[in-house]
């Protein structure tokens, strides 16, 4: 499905309805930035010194891609926290500002929080809490008063802010994500009417390692304030209606995967997220063998062959584990040395929290110890880039690349592995896939491995390297037409038009 036929498929039955969407990222976000004179045009108009101006970028986030289209046409609302430095005087008094800035077509409703309040909710009990407690990566979530509280108030916060956007109209809301467990029940109390949905991006761990979380029963509370309540797969699903039969006195109905408690049923349904392939192939016709050489060169690797990695410096995606693979690899298989190259880029991420700095040395220091027992005059066997890269020049690394690396330790779906086979319209290359991701239920044609096992991991990696043009391209076939056919908007759809279906029937 593309964004048209999204949007046809919607525009309809969102016409008598009004849409809000609430994540805690923003779709627009305004920025301060310093502008040099260029040009003869500056200088016409007096401009001799560089001068402050406001300018606005739109993140790149597969949640904003998918669900974009559908505001543009419903006239809906975003509520988001206003995180830009210039989010505030490009708002109105409300916190309101019209987007997409050149084509105005919905509103943005910006949140602001305090730099405690942040600090609590979303580095406190968002990401040091809810984060490793979804998530099987052995980091040990911390449960903080003060945070739970932070926590709390903003999503009591969002609720009033969604409350005042909706007024007394019939409404869809569509929460996103972890941040927000509280706030489908307030917004239910408050309007029994209005059909709240959420999407939960990350795992849903079992009963035991849930039941350590002190407010379990308070969030579960939240979540029943849903209509619907989505995950990426069935396993997730499961574990929800599993954790709810042991902590609460609810009736869990498996036949309909629903939760009814106090006469509210909430629908427990998967709906796999994936992204826009035309975002990742090529927009243009170019000379693949020329990019290629230059992406290389860009990033000092020249004829070896080419295995890449790309993450958030993130302790569940596994980088430290790929690396110590990759040494193993070089260990086990002595003819791959001088000739292979792994290129490891690295998104700082939330670098407030101790345990990524803990992850960034660690990262740091298993990149040296392959380099220094490895490395030689005219070779570099691991290359690590700690920067983001915008989204075409991480498609051109992807075409650039003979091996794309995705080895989670656990992650709800993991969208690179499908934005590499997007982007490889020649249907070459190979992906070697944690069997710990969502992703791996779907791209059973990729080379799928445990990235506890080093040993099975290392030769994991050898087969990739060693796989015929004829069997990759066999492999590519099959997932490429898997990525194409279940896209971005097929997922928005899905959960949109549930939603609908639920709006008409109150």
């Amino acid at each position: 499905m593309t964004s048209a036929e999204m949007v046809a498929a919607l525009g309809d039955r969102l016409k008598h309805t009004q849409l809000v969407v609430v994540a805690n990222r923003e779709p627009y976000i305004h920025l301060r930035q310093m502008r040099e004179p260029s040009g003869f045009w500056d200088w016409l108009r007096g401009l001799r010194e560089s001068q402050e101006v406001i300018t606005w970028i739109r993140p790149a986030s597969g949640l904003v891609t998918a669900l974009d289209p559908v505001m543009r046409a419903s006239g809906g609302t975003w509520v988001a926290h206003g995180s830009g430095n210039a989010d505030r005087e490009s708002s109105d008094a409300h916190g309101r500002v019209r987007v997409p800035p050149d084509r105005p077509s919905y509103t943005l409703r910006r949140v602001w929080l305090s730099e405690e309040e942040e600090r609590g909710y979303y580095y406190g009990l968002s990401n040091g809490a809810i984060w490793p407690l979804c998530h099987i990566a052995y980091s040990r979530p911390e449960f903080n008063e003060s945070d739970w509280e932070a926590y709390s108030q903003v999503n009591r916060r969002f609720a009033e802010t969604v409350l005042e956007e909706i007024g007394d109209k019939p409404a869809i809301v569509f929460i996103q994500d972890y941040h927000f467990a509280l706030l489908p029940r307030f917004i239910k109390d408050a309007r029994p009417d209005v059909i709240v949905c959420q999407f939960w991006h990350i795992p849903w761990p079992n009963p035991e390692v849930f039941r350590v979380c002190p407010w379990a029963e308070q969030m579960l509370h939240g979540l029943l304030g849903n209509d619907l309540l989505s995950f990426h797969i069935q396993y997730h699903c499961n574990n929800f209606l599993s954790t709810v039969e042991r902590t609460l006195e609810a009736r869990v109905d498996y036949e309909r995967f629903a939760v009814v408690r106090g006469g509210h049923p909430t629908i427990v349904k998967a709906f796999p997220i994936s992204i826009d392939p035309d975002l990742w192939s090529a927009g243009k016709s170019v000379d693949r063998a020329l990019e290629a050489r230059e992406i290389r060169r860009s990033i000092g690797v020249g004829d070896q062959r080419m295995i890449f990695g790309i993450d958030r410096l993130d302790y569940t995606k596994g980088i430290p584990d790929r690396i110590r693979a990759f040494e193993r690899m070089l260990k086990r298989h002595p003819e791959w040395r001088e000739k292979v190259v792994f290129v490891q880029i690295g998104a700082p991420s939330r670098d407030q929290l101790p345990r990524y700095k803990a992850l960034s040395q660690e990262v740091d220091d298993a990149v040296a110890s392959v380099n220094d027992t490895y490395g030689t005059m005219s070779w570099r066997p691991v290359v690590y880039v700690r920067e983001h890269r915008d989204p075409a020049d991480i498609a051109a690394m992807y075409r650039a690349a003979d091996v794309c690396v995705v080895s989670s330790l656990h992650d709800g779906m993991n969208l690179v592995a499908k934005e590499f086979i997007a982007a490889r319209t020649d249907l070459r290359g190979v992906l070697v896939l944690s069997r710990f991701t969502g992703a791996a239920r779907e791209l059973q044609e990729a080379v799928l491995v445990n990235p506890f096992a080093v040993d099975e991991f290392a030769d994991a990696l050898n087969t990739a390297l060693a796989m015929s043009p004829e069997q990759q391209t066999r492999r590519m076939r099959v997932l490429h037409a898997r990525v194409r056919n279940e896209t971005v908007y097929d997922w928005a759809a899905g959960i949109l038009r549930a939603a609908c279906g639920m709006a008409e029937a109150v």
